[in-house]
């Protein structure tokens, strides 16, 4: 007689409970750590399951807590080590199943080599009266990139562009163009690049693309964009794609002509496009680590405010957390709560606790919250967030 089969035990549910990094460096980093956390928990207090943060044990440089070492090899270690341990943090999160990290300001130096390493770009979407600039910074090559070498007297720094690299930068671009106007119209695109340097290469990359695709690019020198923004202003619906440094230097003219937001107020994402990360999406206020203001509460927070609400509604299950931490900051506007750089005499303390006074958080609907974290059958969790947007 053949034994009976009997079912193997149910696996239990595995809630779906989001897990999001956060990364502290020095200067006025814990402060905006504590800002972040506590707007996050706020947004996310709905969730049925919670919102975890897993923040990285080491507390990162930055310039100027690196400059009080004195000594250029020592700076050099240290750079090397911020950078090393990052970079593994961001693996770790990324093969873990986390989506986000939150980053405080850090030394430069060291983060601009764990981008290099990441292929990371940095996206900003500017928009005002109707028109809209879709900023895509290359930070995976070029001059921010590289390695120093220090001889007597001399550092040289040696970087690398790749034909490979700038595929996947334009390529994510277009892709994140195409999300954040799906309606489908592009009026141009636009690479600033200093191309004249390469001997023809980039030119040749970037003809051989657009090609390929069936689009038109315009590869121009960044003085030629200058000109152009200067003197006719640029297209609704323009895609550029630059070169990081000709992107950070002109970032707050951009922002006069296409935003109307002051950049100190302004979060930004960093995407890695390196394929074993999978899309991880880090997410950094505008301004620097402001170490002059450390332990004194008067760090703005509003750009840490908006992140928090960017990464709660992409990456936490928690729609509408957007709407609702800019009306809360409207409401902040109305009655004049600001820190001092703004002109007003409220700590960093005093703003956060007003703003979570008034903010309304939306209720979430448990139907749209998955029972189940499994993978499809290509290994694409379900509900996966799209690369970079929501």
């Amino acid at each position: 007689m053949a034994r009976p089969q009997v079912p193997a035990p149910a696996a239990p549910l595995r809630t779906p409970k989001p897990v999001i990094g956060l990364a502290v460096g020095r200067g006025t980093g814990p402060e905006v750590a504590d800002v972040f956390e506590h707007v996050l928990g706020a947004l996310t207090a709905r969730h049925p399951y919670g919102v975890a943060v897993e923040r990285s044990p080491r507390l990162y440089h930055s310039y100027v807590s690196l400059r009080a070492e004195r000594d250029v090899d020592r700076i050099r270690a240290l750079t090397a080590e911020d950078a090393d341990h990052y970079e593994r943090f961001c693996r770790t999160r990324a093969e873990q199943g986390t989506e986000a990290i939150f980053r405080t300001a850090v030394n430069a130096q060291s983060l601009y080599l764990v981008r290099q390493r990441l292929r990371a770009v940095k996206v900003d979407l500017l928009s005002d009266a109707g028109r809209s600039l879709l900023l895509v910074r290359d930070q995976a090559q070029g001059f921010y990139t590289g390695d120093n070498r220090h001889t007597p007297g001399q550092v040289t720094r040696t970087m690398a562009f790749s034909q490979e690299i700038t595929e996947a930068v334009v390529t994510y671009a277009l892709r994140r163009a195409r999300h954040e106007w799906p309606d489908g119209r592009l009026d141009r695109i636009v690479m600033a690049y200093k191309f004249h340097l390469l001997d023809g290469a980039l030119d040749a990359w970037v003809a051989e693309l657009a090609d390929r695709l069936g689009i038109r690019i315009d590869l121009c020198q960044p003085d030629t964009v200058n000109r152009n923004l200067i003197t006719h202003g640029l297209p609704d619906r323009t895609l550029i794609v630059a070169g990081n440094e000709w992107a950070d230097i002109m970032h707050v003219m951009l922002l006069d002509r296409f935003g109307s937001d002051r950049q100190e107020n302004r979060c930004t994402e960093n995407v890695c496009l390196d394929p074993g990360l999978a899309g991880l999406v880090e997410y950094q206020t505008v301004h620097g680590s402001a170490d002059d203001l450390a332990g004194q509460d008067r760090v703005n927070p509003v750009a840490t405010i908006r992140a928090a609400a960017l990464v709660a509604e992409r990456h936490a299950g928690c729609p509408g957390a957007v709407r609702a931490a800019e009306q809360a900051l409207r409401t902040l506007d109305e009655r004049g709560v600001h820190t001092p750089d703004l002109g007003g005499r409220h700590s960093t303390t005093a703003v956060v606790d007003a703003l979570l006074d008034v903010l309304d958080v939306p209720e979430l609907d448990v139907l749209d919250v998955p029972e189940l974290d499994v993978p499809e059958a290509d290994g694409t969790p379900k509900d996966a967030a799209l690369v970079g947007g929501p």
